[in-house]
């Protein structure tokens, strides 16, 4: 089935896809030397960078003869990361729209979502639609559920609908909510804030968690705040997904992300220096391919995570899917620190594991920020509930067992590092050694 709905998609991109038209033209490569998944090695990979420079050459032409539903735009929503500062439009036409709500049904069964959930969306309300908050809609709509819009973020200073944090709290609570989907950070401090409220959240079973990689520590941690308001199940569910279309889920915690819908996305990963596929159990840079896309078409799309990816029976559902069973590594956490490579993945799970610990962002910087070539220097912004002396040493001493590197330690406010009124999601790594020249 992969290969047939590959051989239309290479055929429809070779007639009418600006990008790759020019691609395959260039490598010299026809429709006939695609016949499979397996032949997607002769073809390039598609670095984020390439997309994000000129989105609109990924948009698929709308050729007369596809059906109407494969010619109508439906939705556009929106990445990060522009050169300019833009964020990127991806185009959804109303194929890709019936596609997706087959693929959001499917990832609700296996979670055991269904037509007598609450869903309290409190994804952001950001001027550029994202892609986590119209498809938390999809999914409700497809399976029936119900949904509360929490409309948090930004405030707009024209037409101001935003509801701050106590109000997001209440909401939930008022609507009986039985599922609190949203990014990771900001329903942890939900969590915290409803606490601190004496709020109800009985009805509530489960917080399905995306948009940053959590570890197995703060995942402990939210689920006893959960615990704490009452919440019976105590479930803390994390998705893996991108705005370019993956939407990869556990069936229980530790077996895994699974791909629910493998006849719409083809996953594969590569050796990250030679670009060389990888085949068997070894961590490698994922891939994506759609299959059945109809607006964005994105093949052999690098998302920037490490990964490793799986196919045998899954140990809890017994599904034979791909799945990417370890957890995901951004390339940016890879850096070097004074010529030491250093995991920052592995960093922020040893500090989510600090008691105490509210936010956290990590800078590496100069000691000398006017002088690019003075020695590179760790910093680490910290909020808590300790005082400060005492969380200071507990931050520097778990970076310095860990890294080896002694970092400079500032204890600020929890929203002077991440402020869910304000930003979509915290920043957790800031190099600011790129802004001088390095």
């Amino acid at each position: 089935m992969q290969d047939r709905l590959l051989r239309t998609t290479i055929d429809l991109c070779y007639r009418a896809h600006p990008h790759y038209r020019g691609r395959m033209q260039e490598a010299g490569l026809t429709p006939g030397d695609i016949g499979g998944v397996d032949d997607l090695a002769k073809f390039p990979l598609t670095h984020k960078r390439e997309f994000l420079s000129d989105p609109e050459a990924f948009r698929l032409e709308p050729l007369p003869e596809l059906p109407l539903e494969a010619r109508v735009l439906r939705e556009v929503m929106y990445t990060t990361g522009t050169t300019t500062g833009q964020p990127a439009p991806l185009y959804t036409t109303t194929f890709d729209y019936y596609a997706y709500a087959i693929q959001a049904a499917r990832a609700a069964r296996v979670l055991g979502m269904g037509d007598i959930d609450v869903i309290a969306n409190v994804f952001p309300l950001t001027p550029f639609p994202m892609g986590a908050y119209l498809r938390a809609q999809t999914t409700a709509a497809a399976i029936g559920a119900s949904m509360v819009l929490a409309h948090p973020g930004r405030p707009s200073e024209a037409l101001d609908i935003h509801r701050g944090l106590d109000e997001v709290v209440r909401l939930i609570e008022g609507q009986h909510a039985t599922i609190i989907w949203g990014i990771a950070s900001f329903v942890r401090r939900i969590l915290l804030r409803a606490g601190q409220l004496g709020a109800d959240f009985s009805a509530v079973r489960m917080c399905l968690v995306t948009g940053e990689t959590i570890s197995g520590a703060m995942k402990d941690d939210m689920r006893r705040h959960l615990v704490a308001l009452g919440s019976t199940d105590g479930r803390i569910v994390n998705r893996y997904g991108s705005t370019e279309g993956t939407t990869l889920i556990e069936c229980e915690s530790g077996a895994g992300w699974h791909n629910s819908s493998p006849e719409q996305i083809f996953m594969e990963t590569v050796d990250p220096e030679t670009g060389e596929r990888i085949n068997g159990d070894a961590p490698g840079l994922l891939l994506i391919t759609h299959l059945m896309r109809r607006g964005t078409v994105l093949l052999r799309y690098a998302l920037g995570d490490i990964v490793e990816l799986e196919t045998g029976p899954c140990p809890g559902c017994r599904q034979t899917v791909d799945r990417v069973v370890t957890q995901p590594i951004r390339t940016k956490d890879l850096i070097k620190i004074k010529g030491t490579l250093v995991n920052l993945e592995a960093l922020k799970d040893a500090l989510d594991g600090i008691s105490g610990l509210q936010e956290y962002q990590i800078v590496v910087t100069k000691q000398q920020v006017d002088d690019p070539f003075s020695p590179d220097q760790l910093v680490v912004r910290a909020a808590g509930s300790q005082p400060h002396s005492e969380l200071e040493r507990r931050v520097a001493e778990t970076v310095m067992n860990l890294v080896q590197i002694r970092p400079v330690v500032e204890v600020v406010s929890a929203d002077n590092i991440f402020n869910p009124m304000t930003d979509s999601k915290p920043e957790r790594l800031v190099d600011r050694r790129t802004t001088l020249g390095t």
